[in-house]
C-alpha cells in the first residue's frame, strides 16, 4: 500500500526516450540482459515502483547527472557518475502521479545529494526515514525542502544509502 502526500516536489521517473537508448545499449556500452526477478522486488527507475513476480526486469547502467546535464547544457565534470538502476525489459506504463514519494520505506537511509545548475554538487544529507509510512512521505518531503531552501540547487538526487543507488530525481519545482 501507498501511502499520498501532497507535495509540490515531482519525483522524476528516467524519460520514455531515455529508456529506449538504455534498452539498446545502456549508458557504460553494454547491451542489456534480463535480470532475474528479486523476490522482495527491484527499484524501478522507469515507473518508480517495486517489480513484480510477473514482470521481466534488466538492471542496466545510468548516468543521470550526465544526462540531466546535456538537456540543461550543464558541465558536471567529475561529478558525472554511472551506477546501476532497474528498468522494465519492455514498455512501461510510467509512475502513477497520486503515488506520493517513490521507495519511501520505512526505516529505509536516503541521501539527498544537491546539484547546481551548472551540474556541481551543492552539499547533501542523509535521513533515517519514520517507520510510519505518513510519516516517511513527510520525512522525504522535509529533506527536499531543505534541499531546495539553497537559490543554488538546481536538482536533487534520491538515493539508498544502503546500495548507494540512485533512484530518482527532482527538480527545482
Amino acid at each position: 500500500m501507498t501511502t499520498t502526500t501532497p507535495t509540490s516536489f515531482r519525483p522524476a521517473a528516467i524519460a520514455p526516450h531515455v529508456l529506449r537508448e538504455l534498452r539498446d545499449h545502456d549508458d557504460a556500452g553494454v547491451v542489456p540482459r534480463p535480470y532475474a526477478l528479486d523476490p522482495a522486488g527491484a527499484p524501478l527507475r522507469c515507473c518508480l515502483r517495486r517489480s513484480r513476480a510477473d514482470e521481466r526486469i534488466s538492471l542496466v547502467s545510468y548516468a543521470p547527472l550526465r544526462r540531466w546535464a546535456a538537456e540543461a547544457g550543464a558541465e558536471p565534470g567529475a561529478y558525472d557518475e554511472t551506477g546501476p538502476v532497474f528498468l522494465h525489459t519492455g514498455p512501461c506504463e510510467g509512475p502513477d502521479p497520486s503515488a506520493g514519494h517513490p521507495f519511501a520505506e520505512t526505516g529505509a537511509l536516503r541521501a539527498f545529494r544537491r546539484y547546481t545548475g551548472e551540474g556541481h554538487i551543492a552539499g547533501g544529507g542523509i535521513v533515517r526515514l519514520p517507520d510510519d509510512a505518513g510519516r516517511a512521505q513527510e520525512a522525504v518531503d522535509e529533506a527536499l525542502r531543505a534541499a531546495f531552501a539553497s537559490p543554488e540547487v538546481a536538482l536533487v538526487h534520491v538515493r539508498a544509502v544502503e546500495y548507494g543507488c540512485f533512484l530518482y530525481e527532482v527538480r527545482r519545482p
